[in-house]
């Protein structure tokens, strides 16, 4: 309790035990230590950071940011040490106490907590409701027109940072160099990929932001710039680039550049611009400060090679320096990294097998015995105020093709049950939005989504049908190729290939969800597997 208001207070402490530490080529953001390899963040901005987070997503504080405080104590260090990372600001949420320093700091502390039970203050922030995450497409707009609306923690802010780094490098001194951002579903590169877009937009530098995926930037034109043409004109694809000035650009963001392909030729390509030049290296030749964000485990269609290795390779035949960044903490999937850890050992995407699902409060997961089981539980929940979808592999005939005035036709069918796929196509159909709105437009519940729908979006709950092109038989995976009506499977998709690729579509589909999954497979023995593995307390989708 404050020994002045006899309010609730909190102080957010972050202990470190380095000895020394000094600012990072002048920038009192970033620092270096000597038993790291690559620039971390000032722990000033490390606990302010975390206090940011706490005011925007707990109740107790979202209403009274006062109460709460946050200092870092390094408690081996001299001032002589660590002198140079005071040169970030210094704030009631950001303030930096060495072993020299332990006076004031116990000082600061008897300011903020009297000495009396804080009982009731934990109590309040323990219950205190926890916002929803901002879904990335609901503050789009607002955080490339006008302010940024993400806290960005930890490796989000030095990779940030590191980009915003570069730029004044490749200004000043007229060079370019790579960044490269690294993580799996829900870390952040999207949200860092804006931060990055809406600041360089209000400085008034050349960027653009780029992906492969038609429907994630006709949503992001369409949310972002839906009433400013100019920020329209941010969102490009990756084939954008053929006939590109040269460094034309400050910075292209490559967002899910897991989905650069070989070249950005096809079949429309006009004479004189088949070159063959390789996709990556028109995208890296385009700006002086070439950012891509990824996920290996999120290639899905064949000749997708966006990986670190493949632009690390690139960057070095042209001698350009090459930064990585990796995100650990992930925010999707309610922050659950048991779940994340769960998804890719179920999928052998990591070796050791299969795990029983250990529940853990960040996040749902059960299994449905039927379509509409599922379909009925997640309607509950959209009806409490959740948005919810439905996704499913590529195992059924999609009808691309509809008369005027004719309804969706219901192409998935599983026994008695029959929807329809998301809608194909830039067009709405009899109330379903067009394809690229699917996940974010509250009519797309009716409909069940494709992977190619759901990449790059997140919903609060996520309805995952496994069809029968991923079968569970004796002790393993096996992947029946066709069972999938999937077009960019070829004959000359290699077996290894498109196993790869099918398991990293469910992981895909099975990691939308930020506050839980229902999982249902059209097969029984795999159907029973996952509920061996799902804890039978929790495997129901039984109303919360």
């Amino acid at each position: 309790m404050h020994p002045t208001t006899g309010e609730p207070s909190y102080v957010v402490v972050e202990l470190k035990q380095w000895s020394n530490a000094e600012p990072d080529e002048d920038d009192p953001l970033l620092c270096r230590i000597d038993s790291y390899s690559r620039p971390v963040l000032n722990p000033i901005e490390q606990v302010r950071g975390y206090c940011d987070y706490l005011v925007h997503f707990n109740g107790a504080l979202s209403s009274h940011p006062e109460r709460i405080a946050g200092v870092a104590y390094l408690h081996n260090a001299t001032e002589f040490g660590i002198s140079g990372l005071y040169d970030a600001e210094q704030n009631e949420r950001g303030m930096l106490f060495s072993e020299e320093r332990r006076g004031r700091f116990l000082a600061f502390l008897k300011s903020r907590l009297a000495p009396k039970s804080g009982a009731l203050a934990a109590d309040e922030l323990a219950a205190g409701k926890i916002a929803p995450s901002k879904q990335l497409m609901a503050v789009a707009a607002q955080e490339v027109r006008e302010r940024e609306e993400f806290v960005l923690l930890d490796e989000q802010r030095i990779a940030y940072e590191t980009v915003m780094r570069a730029v004044r490098r490749a200004s000043t001194a007229d060079h370019k160099e790579v960044v490269v951002v690294t993580g799996g579903p829900g870390t952040g590169k999207s949200v860092i990929a804006l931060s990055l877009l809406g600041e360089l937009y209000r400085q008034g530098r050349s960027a653009l932001h780029a992906t492969g995926s038609a429907s994630f930037t006709k949503t992001m034109r369409k949310v972002a710039g839906s009433r400013k043409r100019e920020v329209q004109d941010l969102f490009k694809y990756f084939n954008s680039f053929m006939t590109a000035e040269r460094n034309g650009l400050d910075v292209l963001i490559c967002d899910e550049a897991h989905r650069i392909r070989r070249t950005s030729e096809n079949r429309y390509t006009r004479a004189e611009h088949r070159t063959g030049k390789p996709q990556l290296e028109e995208l890296l030749d385009a700006a002086r400060v070439p950012v891509f964000l990824l996920d290996e485990h999120q290639v899905v269609r064949p000749g997708e090679m966006g990986s670190l290795k493949e632009i690390r390779d690139a960057a070095a035949a042209k001698n350009l320096a090459c930064h990585e960044v990796s995100l650990d903490s992930q925010f999707r999937c309610g922050g659950s990294d048991a779940y994340l850890r769960w998804v890719v050992r179920l999928l052998g995407l990591e070796e050791g097998g299969a795990l029983t699902w250990d529940p853990d409060d960040r996040m749902r997961l059960c299994v449905a015995e039927s379509p509409q089981e599922m379909e009925d539980f997640l309607q509950e929940r959209r009806s409490e105020g959740y948005s919810a979808r439905m996704s499913a592999g590529y195992c059924w005939k999609w009808t691309t093709k509809y008369a005027p005035g004719q309804s969706l036709p219901t192409d998935v069918v599983i026994g008695d049950w029959a929807r329809p796929w998301n809608v194909y196509g830039e067009r709405g159909v009899a109330g379903a939005p067009p394809a690229a709105l699917w996940a974010t437009d509250p009519a797309g519940f009716g409909q069940v989504g494709c992977v190619y729908t759901a990449q790059g979006f997140e919903y609060d709950w996520s309805g995952v049908i496994i069809g029968p092109d991923l079968l569970w038989r004796g002790d393993r995976w096996v992947t029946d190729r066709t069972a999938s009506k999937d077009p960019v499977f070829k004959k000359s998709t290699s077996d290894e290939d498109v196993d790869r690729l099918i398991r990293n579509t469910y992981k895909v589909l099975l990691t939308r969800g930020m506050i839980g999954t229902v999982i249902y497979s059209t097969d029984a023995e795999t159907r029973a597997k996952l509920q061996e593995l799902v804890a039978p307390s929790a495997n129901r989708p039984v109303p919360a």
